[in-house]
């Protein structure tokens, strides 16, 4: 059986890393943004990389012999593993990663995380059990309870969130109460429940965005909505400026990505008159808007915390 780096051809190492390592970049797109610096940032580092499409992986599930196929050939002797699991293909994505966490390889991102930190129903309760203080959320199944809900969020407008969406999909903002009743009535004939939260004005239509690597908030940016839009995300347009986190902002970020579970994490907070709510924890943060607003080599930082991640890894698993 050839060993996977056979399989496809590597330039030479710019620079050679304090120890060479076997990565794979789980990705869809060879050629998105963050999959290419993060490759590049890798191979700067005298690693061997290679992307691998995880929808193309088969799992075989077989007594005492964890293994996955990929193009006709076994994945082995990887070291390291680089998540980058798109939204709509969270189960299947989780699943590739379980079965390298059986077969023994660190992962940048458990399966376990990525999955909690994707359902945004736990990933909120998480963090209010937590004491991480979040927008005031109602889960809501049919139209009827609208009207008292809205009541006990300080009434409309009210933000209405699907329990998964991404770049800003499947969530709205109803500016009336009659409004808010259509949009469930409309989810609900769908059979999907959605999530009722308290729109925080004085937030302007913007929010902040901090990436954290390891245990350190690394880069940070501002994301302003445009005109007549509601949400911060790029992908709708908005504007974003490197900003500086506050020391309270610092620790509720790096708390929400320890209680997600997550060494990468790009966490979204709202500044609020009762101080940073947390939005979001994203598992599988973009590098493109944030590393071009800062100017801070992110994929870099990533594999640096990949490198320490291994040698931790290797350690436990000699012990």
């Amino acid at each position: 059986m050839k060993d996977w780096r056979s399989l496809q051809s590597f330039n030479p190492p710019i620079l050679q890393s304090f120890r060479m390592l076997n990565i794979a970049i789980l990705s869809r797109g060879a050629s998105l943004y963050s999959t290419q610096s993060l490759f590049r940032a890798a191979r700067s580092r005298g690693h061997y990389v290679r992307v691998v499409d995880h929808q193309r992986c088969s799992i075989v599930i077989e007594h005492g012999v964890p293994q996955v196929i990929y193009e006709g050939h076994r994945l082995i002797g990887m070291d390291a593993l680089i998540p980058r699991i798109g939204a709509s293909v969270t189960d299947y994505g989780a699943a590739v990663i379980r079965q390298f966490e059986l077969m023994g390889v660190y992962t940048a991102t458990r399966s376990e995380a990525l999955i909690m930190a994707r359902d945004k129903l736990k990933c909120l309760q998480k963090l209010c059990a937590e004491d991480v203080n979040v927008p005031r959320t109602f889960i809501c199944g049919i139209p009827e309870d609208v009207p008292d809900l809205l009541e006990k969020l300080g009434g409309a407008p009210v933000i209405i969130k699907l329990l998964e969406s991404t770049h800003g999909v499947g969530v709205i903002l109803a500016e009336t109460q009659s409004t808010a009743i259509s949009i469930v009535e409309a989810f609900s004939k769908l059979e999907q429940p959605v999530l009722l939260q308290e729109f925080i004005r004085e937030a302007e239509g913007a929010d902040v965005r901090a990436f954290v690597v390891g245990r350190q908030v690394v880069a940070s940016m501002l994301r302003q909505a445009t005109e007549g839009e509601f949400r911060s995300n790029l992908h709708r347009g908005a504007e974003a400026t490197p900003v500086e986190l506050t020391p309270q902002e610092e620790k509720v970020v790096l708390k929400a990505a320890r209680l997600m579970g997550l060494d990468i994490a790009g966490v979204d907070i709202l500044r609020s008159k009762k101080g940073p709510l947390v939005m979001e924890v994203n598992a599988s943060p973009g590098l493109e808007g944030i590393e071009t607003t800062t100017g801070v080599d992110i994929a870099g930082a990533i594999i640096q915390n990949i490198e320490r991640g291994v040698e931790r890894f290797k350690s436990l698993k000699r012990w």
